[in-house]
């Protein structure tokens, strides 16, 4: 079941980046919004976690700037999304892939 809200920890966790990182990107882009309680943590909601996900595809899959990466979130946002979702359907096809490969190798 998937959680309403993340913790920055989580979300860092799950991504393998800081959690400077995560606030850093939190000033850079205006659609990443962390909900905050009155003592200031923040929770991610699976939107935000959308956001992160669009901003590592763009910076590690795309190797754009920072910049790069906010024009093309601000302009084409869903062209983004499927993009990135057609590259981890790739990444799993050839996963299996590799395995099927391994196992006729017997």
């Amino acid at each position: 079941m998937e959680k309403l809200f993340y913790s920055i920890s989580e979300v860092a966790n799950l991504f393998g980046v800081n959690q400077s990182n995560l606030r850093f990107w939190e000033n850079e882009f205006k659609e990443l919004k962390p909900k905050r309680n009155p003592k200031g943590t923040r929770f991610y909601s699976p939107e935000d976690i959308l956001v992160i996900k669009q901003i590592i595809y763009l910076t590690t899959e795309q190797k754009l700037t920072l910049e790069g990466a906010k024009r093309k979130l601000s302009q084409k946002k869903d062209v983004v999304a499927k993009q990135q979702e057609v590259v981890e359907r790739l990444k799993l096809v050839r996963t299996e892939l590799i395995g099927i490969s391994k196992a006729l190798d017997l």
